[in-house]
Protein backbone atom coordinates (compact mmCIF):
# COMPACT_ATOMS: atom_id res chain seq x y z
CA UNK A 1 0.00 0.00 0.00
CA UNK A 2 2.84 2.40 0.79
CA UNK A 3 4.31 1.86 -2.69
CA UNK A 4 1.09 3.07 -4.33
CA UNK A 5 1.02 6.32 -2.37
CA UNK A 6 4.65 7.05 -3.26
CA UNK A 7 4.11 6.72 -7.01
CA UNK A 8 2.56 10.18 -7.54
CA UNK A 9 5.38 11.80 -5.53
CA UNK A 10 8.04 9.96 -7.53
CA UNK A 11 6.34 10.90 -10.81
CA UNK A 12 6.19 14.56 -9.75
CA UNK A 13 9.91 14.57 -8.94
CA UNK A 14 10.76 13.00 -12.29
CA UNK A 15 8.72 15.61 -14.19
CA UNK A 16 9.94 18.61 -12.20
CA UNK A 17 12.43 19.67 -14.89
CA UNK A 18 10.09 19.07 -17.82
CA UNK A 19 8.00 21.65 -19.64
CA UNK A 20 4.47 20.62 -20.51
CA UNK A 21 1.74 22.47 -22.36
CA UNK A 22 -1.82 21.21 -22.05
CA UNK A 23 -3.54 24.03 -23.96
CA UNK A 24 -1.68 25.84 -26.75
CA UNK A 25 -4.06 28.81 -26.59
CA UNK A 26 -3.04 29.43 -22.96
CA UNK A 27 0.68 29.73 -23.77
CA UNK A 28 1.87 33.32 -23.31
CA UNK A 29 3.79 34.37 -26.42
CA UNK A 30 7.15 35.98 -25.72
CA UNK A 31 8.66 38.52 -28.13
CA UNK A 32 11.75 37.21 -29.89
CA UNK A 33 15.17 38.48 -28.89
CA UNK A 34 16.84 40.44 -31.70
CA UNK A 35 19.40 37.67 -32.31
CA UNK A 36 16.65 35.12 -33.01
CA UNK A 37 14.43 37.06 -35.44
CA UNK A 38 14.74 35.82 -39.01
CA UNK A 39 15.18 32.64 -41.02
CA UNK A 40 17.14 29.59 -39.87
CA UNK A 41 17.86 26.41 -41.81
CA UNK A 42 19.54 23.07 -41.11
CA UNK A 43 23.25 23.02 -41.81
CA UNK A 44 23.87 19.71 -43.58
CA UNK A 45 22.50 16.27 -42.66
CA UNK A 46 20.83 16.08 -39.24
CA UNK A 47 20.27 12.87 -37.28
CA UNK A 48 16.87 14.17 -36.10
CA UNK A 49 15.59 14.39 -39.68
CA UNK A 50 14.25 11.42 -41.63
CA UNK A 51 16.85 11.63 -44.42
CA UNK A 52 20.22 13.31 -45.09
CA UNK A 53 18.45 15.22 -47.88
CA UNK A 54 15.73 16.54 -45.55
CA UNK A 55 15.74 20.25 -44.67
CA UNK A 56 14.54 21.90 -41.48
CA UNK A 57 13.70 25.61 -41.35
CA UNK A 58 12.61 27.83 -38.49
CA UNK A 59 11.04 31.24 -39.11
CA UNK A 60 10.80 33.65 -36.17
CA UNK A 61 9.04 37.04 -36.15
CA UNK A 62 9.86 39.83 -33.71
CA UNK A 63 6.45 39.28 -32.08
CA UNK A 64 7.42 35.69 -31.23
CA UNK A 65 5.44 33.81 -33.90
CA UNK A 66 7.29 30.80 -35.29
CA UNK A 67 7.00 28.40 -38.20
CA UNK A 68 8.78 25.05 -37.92
CA UNK A 69 9.03 23.86 -41.52
CA UNK A 70 10.51 20.47 -42.37
CA UNK A 71 10.67 19.01 -45.83
CA UNK A 72 11.83 15.93 -47.62
CA UNK A 73 9.27 14.25 -49.87
CA UNK A 74 6.58 16.63 -48.59
CA UNK A 75 6.43 19.75 -46.46
CA UNK A 76 5.31 19.69 -42.84
CA UNK A 77 4.88 23.23 -41.51
CA UNK A 78 3.84 23.75 -37.92
CA UNK A 79 3.03 27.27 -36.64
CA UNK A 80 3.96 28.04 -33.07
CA UNK A 81 5.08 30.71 -30.65
CA UNK A 82 7.99 31.42 -28.39
CA UNK A 83 7.60 30.84 -24.67
CA UNK A 84 10.04 31.93 -21.98
CA UNK A 85 10.48 30.06 -18.71
CA UNK A 86 13.18 31.59 -16.56
CA UNK A 87 16.27 32.02 -18.74
CA UNK A 88 15.21 29.31 -21.20
CA UNK A 89 13.46 30.04 -24.50
CA UNK A 90 11.16 27.44 -26.06
CA UNK A 91 9.25 27.09 -29.30
CA UNK A 92 5.80 25.63 -28.67
CA UNK A 93 4.03 24.38 -31.79
CA UNK A 94 0.27 24.21 -32.22
CA UNK A 95 0.60 20.42 -31.87
CA UNK A 96 2.11 21.18 -28.44
CA UNK A 97 5.60 19.98 -29.34
CA UNK A 98 8.11 21.88 -27.22
CA UNK A 99 11.69 22.56 -28.30
CA UNK A 100 14.43 24.59 -26.61
CA UNK A 101 15.96 27.38 -28.67
CA UNK A 102 19.60 28.23 -27.90
CA UNK A 103 22.18 30.29 -29.75
CA UNK A 104 25.58 28.59 -29.94
CA UNK A 105 28.00 31.03 -31.54
CA UNK A 106 26.67 31.57 -35.08
CA UNK A 107 24.33 28.56 -35.05
CA UNK A 108 21.03 27.76 -33.41
CA UNK A 109 20.50 24.59 -31.38
CA UNK A 110 16.89 23.66 -32.01
CA UNK A 111 15.02 20.35 -31.66
CA UNK A 112 18.28 18.41 -31.52
CA UNK A 113 19.46 20.02 -34.76
CA UNK A 114 21.95 22.70 -35.76
CA UNK A 115 20.48 25.55 -37.80
CA UNK A 116 22.28 28.44 -39.47
CA UNK A 117 20.90 31.86 -40.40
CA UNK A 118 19.86 32.18 -44.05
CA UNK A 119 18.62 35.07 -46.20
CA UNK A 120 15.27 33.41 -46.92
CA UNK A 121 13.53 30.10 -46.32
CA UNK A 122 13.11 27.47 -49.02
CA UNK A 123 10.51 28.11 -51.72
CA UNK A 124 8.32 25.40 -50.18
CA UNK A 125 8.42 27.03 -46.75
CA UNK A 126 7.75 30.44 -48.29
CA UNK A 127 4.58 28.93 -49.78
CA UNK A 128 3.54 27.72 -46.30
CA UNK A 129 4.26 31.17 -44.86
CA UNK A 130 1.93 32.67 -47.46
CA UNK A 131 -0.94 30.60 -46.03
CA UNK A 132 -0.54 32.12 -42.55
CA UNK A 133 -1.36 35.81 -42.01
CA UNK A 134 1.21 36.33 -39.25
CA UNK A 135 4.01 35.36 -41.67
CA UNK A 136 2.67 36.62 -45.00
CA UNK A 137 2.45 40.22 -43.81
CA UNK A 138 5.80 40.13 -41.98
CA UNK A 139 7.66 38.70 -44.97
CA UNK A 140 6.12 41.15 -47.43
CA UNK A 141 6.77 44.13 -45.18
CA UNK A 142 10.39 43.06 -44.73
CA UNK A 143 9.97 42.82 -40.97
CA UNK A 144 11.92 39.58 -40.77
CA UNK A 145 15.57 40.49 -41.33
CA UNK A 146 17.99 38.05 -42.91
CA UNK A 147 20.71 39.09 -40.48
CA UNK A 148 20.69 40.91 -37.15
CA UNK A 149 21.05 44.68 -37.26
CA UNK A 150 24.27 46.27 -36.08
CA UNK A 151 23.91 47.60 -32.57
Amino acid sequence: MKKITLLPAIAALMLAGCVQVDDYTQVVKAPAPQWLVGYWQSAGPQSKLVSPEAIASLVVTKEGDTLDCRQWQRVIAEPGKLMQRGDTLYNVTQKRDIYTVELDGETLDYAGMTLKRVDKPTVECQAEMGKLPQFASAAVAGEIPSAPSAQ
